[in-house]
C-alpha cells in the first residue's frame, strides 16, 4: 500500500465523494494530501476523516488566479514541491433549451471546469517535480452531446483539449496529463442533475441512465477514485494525453 509513498499530492473539489474518495485512497498509499474547495465547512467535514498528519486544507475558488496561486503556495509550504495535481472542483450549471440557457450560468460553469484547471496547470506545473502526474475530472459529458447541457457538456469537452495541449508541454520533464471520465456517480453532484432532468425528461432520471449505462449502474465514487489512482501512480508511467473512461460502457 505505498504506491505514493511519500508523495505530495494537490487535490480540488476536495469536499466532494470523488474528491474525498481519492484522499482517502491517495492517504492509504502513502500521500501526503493538500484538501482543497470552495466550501470550507464541507471542506473541514471531509478533512475530519483523514489522518491529520497527513492532510491539510485550503479553502479556495479554483476559477480565480489568486487563490490559486495561494493554493500552490500553501501545499509547498506544508509538504514541498508537488507530485500529483488533481483538478476535481465541477459545478453543474441547468438544464434547459438552448435559447433559454442563461449566459451567467455558462459562464460560471467553464469558469470553474475549465479556467479552474488550467489555472492549477498553470501555477501547478512550475511547482511540480519532474515526473509528476496531473489528472483532470472530465466526464463522460466530454466524449458527447445531449441538448440541454450546454455549460456542462461545453466544459467537459474543452478540458480534454486543455489536457492534450498541457500533455505536450509537460512531457519534457516527464510530467503525465491525463483526464478520468466518471459515468454518472452515486453522489449529491448527480442528485442534483438527475432531478433537474427528471423534470425534463418527465420520468425518474436516475432509472434512465441506469438503462443506458451497459453495467445498469451508477459507479461508486471509490471506482472513480481507484482510476484517479492509477493516473496517479507510476503503474501509468507511460500513460499521458489520454482519455481514462469510468463510464459502466456509457461511451462504448
Amino acid at each position: 500500500m505505498d504506491q505514493l509513498k511519500d508523495k505530495t499530492c494537490l487535490l480540488t473539489g476536495g469536499a466532494g465523494s470523488i474528491g474525498l474518495a481519492t484522499a482517502q485512497r491517495f492517504v492509504a498509499e502513502g500521500a501526503r494530501v493538500m484538501l482543497a474547495d470552495v466550501d470550507d465547512a464541507a471542506l473541514q467535514r471531509a478533512a475530519h476523516s483523514l489522518p491529520a498528519e497527513m492532510v491539510a486544507t485550503c479553502c479556495a475558488d479554483v476559477s480565480q488566479a489568486s487563490q490559486v496561486r495561494a493554493l500552490i503556495d500553501a501545499t509547498r509550504a506544508r509538504f514541498g514541491d508537488i507530485d500529483v495535481i488533481f483538478s476535481n472542483a465541477g459545478n453543474t450549471g441547468v438544464i434547459a433549451p438552448l435559447a433559454e440557457y442563461p449566459e451567467e450560468v455558462f459562464d460560471q460553469v467553464l469558469a470553474v471546469h475549465v479556467r479552474g484547471a488550467f489555472l492549477l496547470c498553470k501555477y501547478g506545473l512550475p511547482a511540480m517535480r519532474d515526473g509528476g502526474s496531473i489528472i483532470i475530472t472530465s466526464s463522460v459529458a466530454g466524449v458527447r452531446g445531449d441538448a440541454g447541457v450546454y455549460g456542462y457538456i461545453t466544459a467537459k469537452h474543452a478540458q480534454v483539449g486543455l489536457m492534450r495541449a498541457v500533455a505536450k508541454e509537460a512531457a519534457a520533464r516527464r510530467i503525465r496529463v491525463n483526464t478520468v471520465h466518471p459515468g454518472p456517480v452515486a453522489n449529491g453532484f448527480q442528485d442534483r442533475i438527475e432531478f433537474e432532468l427528471s423534470k425534463v425528461l418527465q420520468r425518474d432520471a436516475t432509472e434512465f441512465f441506469d438503462q443506458l449505462i451497459p453495467l445498469h449502474r451508477h459507479a461508486q465514487a471509490a471506482e472513480i477514485a481507484n482510476a484517479v489512482l492509477y493516473l496517479a501512480s507510476d503503474q501509468s508511467s507511460f500513460t499521458t494525453g489520454s482519455l481514462l473512461m469510468v463510464d459502466g460502457g456509457m461511451s462504448a
